[in-house]
C-alpha cells in the first residue's frame, strides 16, 4: 500500500481535539472550504462541522473568506486559516549560536534573531532562550496571547551514546531532560527534536513535501542527518535518535568511511581548507560554485557518488515516496548534487507508478532547522496525522 487516506473525523468516538485538527488540516491543505465540503471530506455531519467551525472562529483560528456560488441553494460561505490566529516559536541551539524564529499559522516568518553563545551549557542557554521568547513577543505583539508552543532543535544524538563526544555536541546536556527544562522555563508546550527531523516537518508545512505522507529528508547541518516521515508521523526511534545516517560507512577509493566525511558541510569545508581556501562560509561556497572552482568541483564529484549510496540505503530500508535534499547548503550546490547523482537501479523506488521524483531539492539556507523547529508546533495543529491516536 503506497499511502493511507487522510485522517477522518468522527461524530462520536473521536475526541474533540482530533476533529478540530482534522478540520483545520483540511482547510489548510485546500486554502478555503465550506461546511458541506468539509463534512463530506471528513465523514462528519454538517452539524458537527458547523459546531467546530463556530469554535474555531471564536478562537480566532479561522476567518470567513466570502461566499462561493453553488449549483443549488444559497452561496456557500468559505473558511480559511487566520494567519494571526496562532504563532509558533522555533529555537535552534548550536554550540556557539542560538537562532530564533516565529511563524504565523500559514507558515509565514514574522520574526528572526541570532544570538552568539559564549557558553552552551544548560544554565547559560535557558536564560538566553527565555530572552529570545520575550524579544519575539515584543516584536510581534499579536502573538502575546496566541503563542501555541515552542519547538526546540538541538544537535543529536540525545543522551550518552556511542556517537557522543563530537564537536557539534552541546556540553553537559546528556543527562538533562530538555522537554521538562524548557517547559518550566518558557511555560509553553514544547517539542524537542534534532535538526533533520525539524527540517523535514518544515518541508511538510510549506515546502515540496506539502501533501506527502511518507518521505525522507537528507539535511545538511555541520554533518548529515536524516528526517523520516511515515504516514504523516516522524520516525524518532526508541530514544529520539533515528536518522543518524552520517555515521553509516560508504565505500571510498581508500576504503570505507562515514558518509558525512564525504557528504556534508563539514566535509566540503575540510576539503577546501586542505586545498588552500580560507573562511569557508555559506557565501564563499556560493561564490566558488558560481565560478566553477576546480577544488569545489572535485569535492562535488565525490559527494554525488556518496549521495547515490545514501539514497539507495534510504530507499530500500524505508520505501519513501521521495527523498528531499536541503539544509544549510547553497541552493545551487543542492541542485547540482540532485542533477548529477547516479541513482542506483537496485532500488524499490525505481517504479513507474510514483508521481514524485526519487530525489529532489527542498529548502536551503541557514534557518532551515530553526523554521523547522516552529513547524513542529504548527504540524501538531494543522496536520491531522500528527495527532496521537
Amino acid at each position: 500500500m503506497a499511502s493511507t487516506p487522510p485522517l477522518k473525523g468522527s461524530n462520536a468516538g473521536r475526541s474533540r481535539i482530533r476533529n478540530r485538527t482534522a478540520v483545520l488540516g483540511q482547510i489548510y491543505h485546500s486554502g478555503e472550504l465550506g461546511r458541506a465540503e468539509l463534512a463530506r471530506s471528513l465523514d462528519l455531519s454538517v452539524q458537527a462541522v458547523s459546531n467546530i467551525i463556530a469554535d474555531l472562529l471564536q478562537d480566532g483560528l479561522l476567518v470567513e473568506k466570502g461566499a462561493r456560488s453553488a449549483k443549488r441553494g444559497l452561496p456557500a460561505v468559505q473558511y480559511g486559516i487566520a494567519p494571526t490566529g496562532g504563532f509558533a516559536l522555533g529555537i535552534e541551539i548550536r554550540p556557539t549560536v542560538i537562532h530564533a524564529a516565529m511563524l504565523d499559522m500559514l507558515g509565514n516568518t514574522v520574526f528572526t534573531h541570532r544570538s552568539i553563545l559564549a557558553d552552551a551549557q544548560p544554565d547559560a542557554v535557558i536564560p538566553e532562550v527565555t530572552r529570545l521568547r520575550d524579544l519575539a513577543l515584543q516584536s510581534v505583539p499579536d502573538a502575546r496571547d496566541r503563542l501555541l508552543g515552542a519547538g526546540i532543535v538541538m544537535p543529536g544524538p540525545f543522551g550518552a551514546t556511542g556517537l557522543s563526544g563530537r564537536e557539534t555536541d552541546l556540553p553537559n546536556w546528556q543527562d538533562v531532560d530538555p522537554v521538562e527544562l524548557f517547559q518550566t522555563a518558557l511555560d509553553l508546550p514544547i517539542e524537542v527534536s534534532n535538526d533533520a527531523n525539524a527540517a523535514a516537518m518544515a518541508e511538510r508545512i510549506s515546502g515540496c513535501a506539502l501533501g506527502l505522507d511518507s518521505y525522507g529528508y537528507l539535511y545538511f547541518g555541520s554533518g548529515l542527518g536524516l528526517g523520516l516521515v511515515s504516514q504523516g508521523h516522524l520516525i524518532r526511534g526508541a530514544f529520539g535518535n533515528a536518522g543518524e545516517i552520517g555515521h553509516i560507512p560508504v565505500p571510498t577509493p581508500l576504503g570505507s568511511a562515514p558518509l558525512e566525511t564525504r557528504l556534508s558541510r563539514m566535509s566540503v569545508q575540510h576539503h577546501l581548507i586542505l586545498a588552500g581556501h580560507e573562511n569557508i562560509d555559506f557565501e564563499t561556497l556560493e561564490a566558488l560554485f558560481a565560478k566553477s572552482d576546480p577544488d569545489l568541483m572535485m569535492w562535488l564529484a565525490s559527494a554525488t557518488d556518496a549521495l547515490g549510496h545514501a539514497t539507495q540505503i534510504i530507499e530500500n530500508i524505508f520505501d519513501p515516496r521521495t527523498i528531499i535534499l536541503g539544509g544549510a547548503m547553497p541552493e545551487t550546490i543542492l541542485h547540482h548534487l540532485v542533477s548529477n547523482v547516479d541513482l542506483h537501479s537496485a532500488s524499490v523506488s525505481l517504479r513507474d507508478d510514483n508521481s514524485q521524483p526519487r530525489l529532489q531539492c527542498g529548502t536551503s539556507g541557514r534557518l532551515v532547522a530553526t523554521l523547522g523547529a516552529a513547524a513542529l508546533i504548527l504540524n501538531k495543529r494543522l496536520m491531522p496525522n500528527a495527532v496521537t491516536l
